[in-house]
């Protein structure tokens, strides 16, 4: 062998040696955040809170549904008296109501989605610098959520965001 090809040789195994103490040394840990979230006390206020604004939504929501089924009870009751016209007019006046129910149902869905996010942020948050603090104090490198397998710390050396940005283009 020549001296090129020996040289060659050591810096990969060199190399090889390198990478796997590093990994070695780089520490895996697991937790279960979905678990250190429901038990966080917290979590049973805003829990609480999110029940109270859904129930206050739907008692809201109940007179619209009590004047659609006033509408129908009387379209049943009496249409068979009105005239053609009349009977149109009901008719459209109870679309409109069923059509008030459906909006309402999704405002007050995407009103409660809100509240939960706005709610629950501040939890979340919380639990992930707990997770965080431990993770550095204990020498975790990396800490994988074991209900999802993300991962919630890494090394910052190790984001290749902005390095992939620049790769493809994108400032």
């Amino acid at each position: 062998m020549s001296m090129k090809k020996y040289v060659s040789v050591a810096l990969v195994a060199l190399s090889g040696l390198f990478s796997a103490t590093a990994m070695a040394q780089s520490k895996i840990g697991y937790i279960n955040a979905q678990q250190v979230v429901e038990s966080m006390p917290d979590t049973k206020t805003a829990q609480a809170t999110l029940q109270a604004f859904a129930e206050s939504l739907d008692k809201d929501g109940k007179s619209l549904v009590d004047e659609y089924q006033a509408q129908a009870q009387a379209f049943q009751d009496s249409s068979a008296k009105w005239s053609q016209a009349i009977q149109q007019t009901k008719a459209a006046q109870i679309q409109s109501a069923q059509k008030r129910i459906e909006d309402y149902r999704q405002s007050a869905e995407q009103k409660i989605d809100a509240k939960k996010s706005e709610v629950l942020k501040p939890i979340y948050d919380k639990a992930r610098k707990a997770i965080e603090d431990v993770a550095k104090e204990k020498g975790y490198a990396y800490v994988i959520d074991s209900s999802s397998g993300i991962l919630l710390t890494m090394p910052p050396g190790d984001d290749l965001m902005k390095d992939v940005k620049v790769k493809l283009g994108i400032k």
